[in-house]
């Protein structure tokens, strides 16, 4: 650790971290670093282990939350050095899932894009129809009349359920965000931003943008892993 500090006190444990005192504190008792030691004059007493933890725990939690942060350097430090890398890089595998995900998303959306317009007179389908097409159960689709992203009409004096070509749109764009990990409520404000310009374009850039900000992340994965070695080498 040449040109490191050897010892820090809390104040300059925080500037060289880009931390507050009052963070260095939380993390310290939240387990994302150790105990410090304390010196002589009763005073905490840091040491550059402690500033690797935090840099770190930095680029980890922009990489995959603050949650899984904390845990993950709690698990690395206390786990045999095998086991302690099988856990950065099951968050490689998490990140690249993601990835993806997204991208199935985008190839789903790119083809909704490249088919005929939707003629109005175009035959409906029936729930059991529209699942099969998309690989869904029929009690998802009814969860997602529910919620909100498909209006199905309903038909015969069984009230049962028939998918208009707009609806089979819809309920298609709902499968994609759902297989790209978006939340209930991101795939409903994306159907109605499509239901306002029935333009998927904006939801194409939208998914390009989570792209990108998966690679940032997988980059900060990579610094915080520099980082890691450093604690967990032998």
């Amino acid at each position: 650790m040449e040109g490191f500090v050897s010892h820090y006190r809390t104040a300059q444990l925080a500037t060289a971290s880009g931390y507050s005192v009052q963070q260095v504190r939380d993390l310290e008792r939240l387990g994302v670093i150790t105990p410090a030691g304390r010196g002589a004059n009763g005073y905490r007493q840091f040491t550059d282990e402690h500033l690797l933890a935090l840099r770190a725990y930095r680029s980890l939690a922009t990489a995959v939350g603050p949650v899984v942060a904390r845990q993950t350097l709690r698990d690395v430090r206390a786990l045999p050095l095998a086991e302690a890398a099988a856990r950065v890089s099951e968050l490689h595998v998490l990140l690249a899932k993601e990835r993806r995900d997204v991208l199935a998303a985008l190839s789903a959306v790119r083809a909704i894009q490249a088919e005929a317009p939707v003629e109005a007179d175009e035959e409906p389908m029936s729930i059991t129809q529209l699942s099969d097409a998309l690989g869904v159960r029929s009690s998802t689709l009814r969860f997602w009349e529910q919620e909100g992203l498909v209006v199905p009409e309903r038909v015969t004096s069984q009230a049962a359920r028939r998918y208009p070509p707009a609806a089979i749109r819809e309920a298609r764009i709902a499968a994609a965000l759902r297989a790209a990990g978006y939340r209930i409520p991101d795939v409903r404000r994306t159907i109605e931003a499509v239901r306002r310009h029935a333009d998927l374009d904006d939801l194409a850039e939208t998914l390009h943008d989570r792209l990108t900000t998966i690679a940032q992340r997988t980059v900060s994965l990579l610094t915080a892993g520099t980082a890691i070695t450093h604690l967990i080498a032998p």
